[in-house]
């Protein structure tokens, strides 16, 4: 058997405040489940690998791969296809966040979208104060933000790039010129969102002439998309951000029945940010993502720090003898129901410190040092014990500049994801968003704009203190996605690239990956597989249909609140193992709750 993954300016009294009981559920998935895949396979590679949520997105990078492009080569090409093929999800119009090793360094890059000039916190209030409905809010211009990605992958490519930019988007145009067969899930989602009638651009590329979502293996083409993609391969990001493809964006946002204020300076002026790292220890390996304005990448840290520090507290509760057992049902695994509450009663207590503390750190002081500090997360580890604690309470990190109020706005976002290992040994993970299903639902030159500014808190301040993710001028939402690299610690070699869709339950699907490579050494597509499960700081959530009465019963006793829902994750790993002799391979998964694939040479 493979080894794997070789060798105020302080808080009052100096408490966070009280936040009263969340509810007993959440708000559902992103996007709708569409089956789950049961018969897939680890894929093994020598040389490199691309996975994404479309194979035909994964073959846009293995085509960049094997013509010598490096990792964010294969991603920047994967990003364009699944503009076209997976819209529902991602796109030029939306955001992203970049995770990359590049051999030596690990880089990381921020395309979130912002807040419009003329945005002000009480853009998702109505007239009586009250925060909106979130379809009110998402669908028309209110929504939408200055877009991030395209311009934060030309950063990354001008410093990693090994392929010409031009070369990277002739998949997408081809595609897009030819046009692609509609898939199962594209289908579902279109069939099931009443808002696309709505919309006459969208309408005519979705809909048949009876108004229906267009039948499965319809092909779909886009020649307004393939103009674009030849104007960008040609010109550069500021395509998008300037000229007539911007005065469109922005006339589409203003005259909109539900306007919004972005304009063209706001999008003439976005800047995608390269930022520091997050890289903390777990164990034997270090584990690197995204920082703040993203949330996933420290609370991650903090699962993985307090479950650490919960094991060396109390060894009975360390979660590698807790392997999972093997099941008839469709996931083949279930996980131990120990290792169950372990984790959740971990993510309670990190989704507990995500709603207060953490927003867009060039408005807000956030402590992230703090929130990962290990003596700190040693404290949080402490509560947890046999009985589930039903409502986890924000800590008091070190390194606390102001006091906020909670933020209780809805937990949404509709995302994809993308990773790839390079000849060279360069890997990327990347996140890419428009934020619900279909963003704004409003279309340009055939791609959708995102409506990521629902991602900011609908409510700015409670009990006169301010919310931290309010919205500003400016100002990047806070996200919960979290591109994540693994790393051997001793030896510094690069071991995993993972990351997950999902909303705000991203947080517990890399979290329930990275434990199941690291802790339980399973391949990457046993671990992706491994049904999800854990807590937003609410009851504890399993995905419907994948574990048994015994498992349900066992939490119940703990003193859990149970709900079994749907989870549509589209985890997506890539993980570099060797054999006995010491020669390294490649092996990858994709998630058979969506589309993807894992394809390499």
């Amino acid at each position: 058997m493979l080894v794997l993954i070789a060798s105020a300016l302080s808080l009052v009294a100096c408490h966070a405040p009280d936040v009263p009981d969340a509810p007993t559920t959440l708000p559902a998935a992103p996007e709708a489940a569409s089956g789950y895949r049961s018969a897939l396979q680890t894929v093994r590679a020598e040389r490199h690998m691309a996975a994404a949520a479309n194979p035909l997105a994964a073959e846009a990078g293995r085509q960049m791969l094997r013509q010598g492009g490096s990792a964010i080569d294969a991603a920047i090409a994967m990003q364009a296809v699944l503009t076209l093929v997976e819209p529902q999800s991602s796109g030029i119009g939306g955001g992203a966040f970049i995770v990359l090793w590049d051999g030596k360094n690990v880089r990381t890059y921020d395309g979130r979208e912002t807040a419009p000039a003329g945005a002000t916190e009480r853009l998702f209030l109505n007239a009586d104060g009250q925060p909106m409905g979130f379809s009110q809010a998402q669908i028309g211009g209110r929504s939408v933000g200055a877009p991030g990605v395209l311009r934060a992958l030309h950063l990354a490519h001008r410093q990693h790039g090994r392929l010409p930019w031009s070369q990277l988007f002739e998949p997408a145009i081809a595609l897009a010129q030819n046009g692609f067969a509609v898939s199962p899930r594209l289908h579902q989602l279109i069939a099931g969102d009443r808002f696309i009638a709505r919309s006459p651009e969208m309408a005519a590329y979705f809909l048949d002439t009876n108004g229906q979502a267009k039948a499965v293996g319809t092909l779909l083409k886009n020649p307004a998309l393939a103009a674009v993609f030849k104007r960008i391969a040609k010109e550069g990001p500021d395509v998008l951000y300037t000229g007539a493809v911007a005065e469109e964006i922005v006339a589409k946002v203003q005259g909109h029945a539900n306007p919004g204020s972005l304009s063209l300076s706001d999008l003439r002026d976005y800047q995608a940010k390269e930022r520091k790292p997050l890289c903390t220890d777990y164990k034997r390996w270090e584990v690197c993502g995204m920082s703040a304005p993203s949330s996933g990448g420290i609370a991650v840290a903090q699962v993985l720090g307090t479950l650490e520090a919960l094991e060396r507290r109390e060894p009975r509760y360390a979660l590698a003898p807790l392997k999972p057992r093997e099941t008839d049902r469709l996931a083949g695994h279930e996980p131990d129901p120990q290792a169950v509450h372990l984790i959740a009663e971990a993510e309670r207590l990190a989704y507990a410190d995500r709603a207060l503390y953490v927003a867009d750190p060039d408005f807000v002081p956030v402590p992230v040092n703090g929130l990962v500090n290990a003596d700190y997360l040693a404290g949080r580890a402490a509560l947890i014990g046999e009985r589930s604690m039903g409502k986890a309470q924000p800590g008091t990190p070190p390194g606390i500049q102001v006091a906020y109020a909670p933020d209780r706005s809805p937990l949404r976002l509709s995302t994809s994801q993308v990773v790839a290992v390079d000849d060279a040994g360069g890997a990327v993970s990347m996140t890419t968003t428009v934020e619900a299903a279909f963003g704004s639902h409003l279309m340009v030159q055939g791609f959708l704009l995102n409506n990521q500014l629902t991602d900011f808190s609908f409510t700015p301040e409670e009990n006169g203190q301010k919310v931290a993710n309010r919205v500003e001028p400016g100002k990047r939402p806070r996200s919960s996605m979290a591109p994540t690299l693994i790393f051997d610690r001793q030896s510094g070699e690069f071991v995993a690239t993972v990351g997950s869709p999902g909303g705000s339950q991203i947080i517990e699907y890399v979290a329930k990956t990275t434990l199941g490579l690291l802790d339980w050494n399973l391949d990457p597509q046993a671990a992706i597989s491994l049904p999800n499960f854990g807590s937003r700081n609410g009851a504890t959530e399993l995905e419907a249909g994948q574990f048994s009465p015994d498992l349900i019963e066992a939490l119940r006793a703990k003193g859990h609140q149970v709900n079994e829902i749907d989870m549509t994750s589209g985890t997506q790993a890539i993980v570099r193992v060797k054999d006995a002799q010491g020669k390294a391979s490649l092996l990858g998964g994709a998630d058979p709750r969506r589309e993807g694939e894992a394809l390499g040479d």
